[in-house]
């Protein structure tokens, strides 16, 4: 089981612990696209602090409403995330014990 690199968030080390154990990533390839992964949700987690902080809007220079250049960053890193967990080819049907369709609740 490898580390978590040192620059990741808690809440992204926490990510990261939980999907390698979950689902046994260990190959280098694996490792990098995992720690990409993680990477872009930081990036998407302090965009969304940014724009929490100063609002969906910021003035420009001539006083006029422009969206937040943190809104782009946002965005961005989740498509980036969510390129990377795909290519992690990650099973994320549950497990069933039994052929068929899953019992009602």
């Amino acid at each position: 089981m490898k580390n978590t690199p040192d620059h990741l968030s808690p809440d992204a080390k926490g990510w990261w612990h939980h999907l390698q154990d979950e689902y046994g990533i260990d190959d280098r390839a694996g490792l990098l696209l995992l720690q990409t992964a993680m990477e872009a949700f930081d990036r998407m987690r302090d965009a969304q602090a940014a724009i929490t902080k100063d609002g969906l809007t910021v003035p420009d220079r001539f006083g006029q409403l422009k969206n937040h250049p943190a809104t782009t960053v946002e965005r961005d890193a989740r498509s980036q995330l969510l390129v990377a967990l795909k290519a992690l080819n990650l099973d994320l049907e549950p497990l069933r014990d039994a052929p068929g369709r899953p019992p009602e609740m």
